[in-house]
């Protein structure tokens, strides 16, 4: 909650690439509802294609896994577990199913937190319990003769139940208040969570399944069609690596939350256009193209890429780099500067072929 404190007032700066994500993710949710109306049964086997692999991926992710053969007579309930990995991925899956089906009509807070606890660790005699123990749940690193060193202390047993609070009120009253972008407070709360750590095990398939049912909050239901666990399992290295450098120094409130922010973001983007690249709902091939080469052609003087995005409000960050970059390499544009700070220019008419 030390994240969702910084943001009670409001934020006054945004990183640039973030602001291009969220700019990319609205502008594919702005999509999300015209999918439904293409192809049910296309819909339907991705829903549950996704259950699949996120029940598959968030727990493989935090060292659960079961044979891959067993993996649909499990999930389907037509077999007796075998062990507990088994369990707590049937568990899982039982999570997903709720979320799914309820979706903004599961409220945000610890009693929910708890219910997700239950699914995941079923069977567990922890199970929707909050951690007991003095250092439970602390993280370590691991190294190859041994030793363990100290990586992240998480909040005390004792404290669990009092942060939580705080963490559950700062949600809800960030969400309410429209200061703040919707997608940040989603990871924000996402990462406090992480960072209190309220459990002994399961905090990570716990967190992942609240950022779910989040995101059905704030309207971001690609989640039901695109694992979001999957490409974070396959995104593992970073996703621990931007974990580990927003954390340090959170429990004086001296840390840098973007670098999750920032992962989660991305993640949630590439959901969205893998979602697109399934449904195949694209504009016919090179329109967007032919539509930034005809405002270049017809732009007078020196331009940069945030004009672009002003005019073509449409057309993603990713796409215009492309084209500027197409067009660079070509030698019918040239730059001055770097980045996002880079300022461009044409040298040649764009229509003519080199």
């Amino acid at each position: 909650m030390h994240t969702l404190k910084k943001y009670e007032k409001g934020i006054s700066d945004i990183p640039a690439e973030i602001a291009w994500y969220i700019a990319d993710v609205m502008e594919f949710r702005g999509k999300e509802d015209l999918y439904s109306s293409r192809s049910a049964q296309k819909l339907k086997m991705l829903r549950e294609s996704s259950i699949i692999e996120s029940s598959v991926s968030s727990t493989r992710i935090e060292g659960v896994s079961i044979d891959p053969a067993r993996v649909e007579p499990v999930l389907r309930g037509n077999s007796p577990f075998r062990d507990r990995d088994e369990e707590e991925v049937k568990g899982y899956r039982d999570a997903l199913d709720w979320i799914h089906s309820e979706g903004k009509n599961i409220p945000i807070n610890t009693r929910t937190v708890l219910e997700l606890h239950s699914f995941v660790r079923s069977g567990s005699s922890s199970s929707g319990k909050f951690k007991t123990k003095p250092g439970e749940g602390d993280i370590f690193e691991i190294f190859p003769d041994g030793r363990k060193k100290l990586r992240f202390a998480t909040v005390p047993y004792k404290d669990v139940k009092r942060y939580m609070k705080e963490w559950e009120k700062r949600t809800s009253t960030l969400m309410e208040s429209g200061k703040v972008h919707p997608l940040i407070v989603l990871c924000a709360s996402s990462f406090d969570f992480l960072c209190i750590h309220p459990f002994g095990d399961g905090n990570g398939r716990v967190s992942r399944l609240l950022f779910l049912l989040h995101a059905y909050h704030i309207g971001i239901g690609v989640g039901r069609y695109v694992s979001l666990e999957r490409i974070i399992e396959e995104n593992k290295e970073e996703y621990y690596r931007n974990l580990a450098e927003s954390s340090a120094g959170w429990h004086r409130g001296k840390h840098n939350e973007w670098h999750y922010i920032r992962y989660m973001i991305y993640i949630l983007k590439s959901a969205y256009k893998e979602l697109a690249e399934k449904m195949d709902y694209a504009e016919p091939r090179g329109v967007k193209t032919e539509m930034i080469e005809g405002w270049i052609q017809k732009k007078k003087g020196t331009f940069t890429l945030s004009e672009i995005q002003q005019a073509m409000p449409s057309v993603s960050h990713d796409m215009i780099r492309k084209v500027l970059k197409d067009l660079s390499r070509d030698k019918k544009i040239q730059s001055s500067g770097h980045g996002r700070s880079a300022v461009w220019k044409r040298i040649s008419n764009i229509k003519e072929k080199s």
